[in-house]
């Protein structure tokens, strides 16, 4: 039984993408915590050691190499600090943080080029800004997300409407800015996707995934070459439903960072995506007066094209 349960295991974590995602996007829920396979592989190692079981021994080799070819490499240790890198600090700060200023200052000690929130909501938007400012001079915010840049200029800011259809108006949560780097421009997304919820019916993600959708064409039709893509996009990047953007957008080479919930991260919800660009390596920061815990990546932009900068 313990032999089968491990080629069980070893199959759904290789083949997650046949499992059917009706009903209760039975698919996506499994996706969404799939690294955790590997603590189920640890169990029953612990079962065939017990019971001295050299066949569930061998059968345990194939889901532990599937674990280690699928999530092996983001537990390597990050890259060094290379050239044409931005750090990008990721925070959704919950629209009840007690301690907004607190947060700002957590973050600022980050030491972030870019910063993008989620959840900005009045009056804590003043907070905000006035803790901030005197790090980040440049900053845009539409509705309750906003982008704060560093060193970096943002000549082009714009509503993103990214609003499920059967949403009501006024629904606002994403933006997108054009950054003037040193290494050309970058177009950055925050985004903030619908939340999810799980019950007995399973995965409720339907409007998330509708914006997942809208959020991939507003993507594919950007013409800045480089992009960065940085929100609480409600799902990991391994959910079948953020394939609209994880099909066109590369996702951490290095690091967990489980960012949700706060007191037991479980998953990472809080993505850092980039376009002409690589996600080297991403971790979490210390916990703040949020729901979330705030993440740091390192992004590499590439190489600039002849033209010596991005068409916009």
């Amino acid at each position: 039984m313990v032999a089968g349960l491990s080629v069980a295991i070893a199959g759904v974590m290789a083949f997650h993408r046949l499992l059917p995602n009706s009903p209760g996007r039975l698919g996506s829920l499994v996706e969404s915590f799939l690294p955790w396979g590997g603590v189920l592989v640890v169990l029953l190692l612990v079962v065939a050691l017990v019971r001295r079981s050299g066949i569930v021994l061998m059968a345990l080799l194939l889901p532990v190499g599937v674990w280690v070819h699928s999530f092996g490499g983001l537990v390597l240790p990050a890259p060094g600090a290379g050239a044409r890198e931005l750090v990008v600090v990721q925070h959704n700060v919950s629209d009840v943080n007690l301690d907004p200023a607190g947060t700002a200052r957590a973050l600022t000690a980050a030491g972030g080029d870019l910063v993008a929130l989620q959840e900005v909501v009045v009056p804590a938007l003043g907070v905000y800004e006035d803790v901030l400012g005197d790090h980040y001079p440049h900053h845009v915010v539409h509705g309750t997300v906003g982008l704060w840049s560093s060193r970096y200029p943002i000549r082009v800011d714009q509503v993103v409407d990214i609003k499920p259809r059967a949403f009501e108006e006024g629904w606002s949560r994403g933006l997108r800015a054009v950054v003037r780097t040193p290494y050309g421009d970058v177009a950055a997304y925050v985004a903030h996707l619908p939340s999810v919820r799980v019950g007995v019916r399973g995965l409720a993600s339907a409007a998330r995934d509708e914006s997942a959708r809208i959020l991939g064409d507003l993507v594919r039709r950007e013409k800045v070459r480089a992009v960065v893509l940085v929100g609480d996009l409600n799902g990991t990047v391994d959910d079948r439903g953020l394939e609209p953007l994880t099909s066109q957008l590369n996702v951490a080479e290095r690091g967990f960072a489980f960012s949700f919930p706060a007191g037991f991260p479980v998953a990472r919800i809080d993505q850092v995506l980039a376009r002409s660009a690589t996600v080297g390596h991403i971790r979490t920061l210390p916990a703040t007066g949020s729901d979330h815990l705030p993440v740091a990546a390192r992004v590499s932009l590439g190489p600039l094209p002849a033209s010596g900068r991005p068409a916009a």
